[in-house]
């Protein structure tokens, strides 16, 4: 695995200079910046997330105000109690695409940030706590306690968030398979933590948050 300033290089030769690429690395929100955000934003954008996933995301973001509208701006505790009723109302309304399994998980995702809201005081307070050394574990527990949030679909979530972490995205893994730090897309425990050690290291080396590190490891693959 080489050092990330030879990754660095790689990448901002790519796209034209040192400067170039460095303008291209928007850190991720601090602390204190995701700790303020309400719980029904953390519900909206995993719902968001939820249904962007295998679907076209345009149709989604075009839709979007009446997902806030169906859904009562996401409030936390509202979509929690989803009955029957609301279900077969919402499974109707063309504001929004109807998808019954994925409606679901409005409400389960809602029953999983009201139980971390209790233990951690908000939602935004556990995210912003969370160590980004340990972002792999963070993925677990969306995977393990909500509802669709696993894979790619929990990554690109977080990311909409703030959340300082990476994407696995096909050149994410081309590059970390360049490096030997994985031999094919990681799917194991084992292989998600050794990404996690790779992203560490890269930090220590270069003071970048895992967000820019993962977008300068996309960059520098063509």
């Amino acid at each position: 695995m080489r050092d990330f300033s030879e990754i660095y290089q790689i990448a901002a030769a790519r796209k034209g200079g040192a400067d170039a690429l460095g303008q291209l690395l928007e850190p991720a929100l601090s602390t204190t910046q995701l700790a303020k955000i309400p719980d029904d934003r953390w519900l909206s954008q995993f719902t968001k997330s939820v249904f962007q996933a295998g679907f076209n995301w345009k149709v989604i973001e075009n839709k979007w105000d009446g997902f806030e509208t169906a859904f009562h701006g996401f409030d936390v505790g509202r979509c929690s109690f989803m009955d029957d009723e609301w279900f077969d109302h919402l499974i109707t309304d063309k504001s929004i695409v109807r998808n019954g399994t994925k409606i679901l998980s409005v409400r389960d995702n809602a029953v999983f940030l009201a139980d971390i809201a209790k233990e951690h005081g908000s939602a935004g307070q556990f995210f912003a706590g969370w160590p980004a050394q340990d972002y792999v574990g963070l993925l677990t527990v969306l995977k393990k306690r909500g509802s669709r949030l696993g894979a790619a679909t929990g990554q690109y979530a977080l990311r909409a968030m703030g959340v300082d972490g990476f994407i696995l995205s096909r050149d994410v893994v081309a590059r970390l398979m360049a490096e030997g730090v994985i031999d094919k897309p990681p799917t194991s425990q084992g292989a998600m933590q050794a990404v996690q050690n790779a992203f560490n290291i890269w930090n220590e080396q270069s003071g970048l948050g895992l967000k820019q590190i993962s977008r300068v490891l996309a960059m520098s693959v063509e």
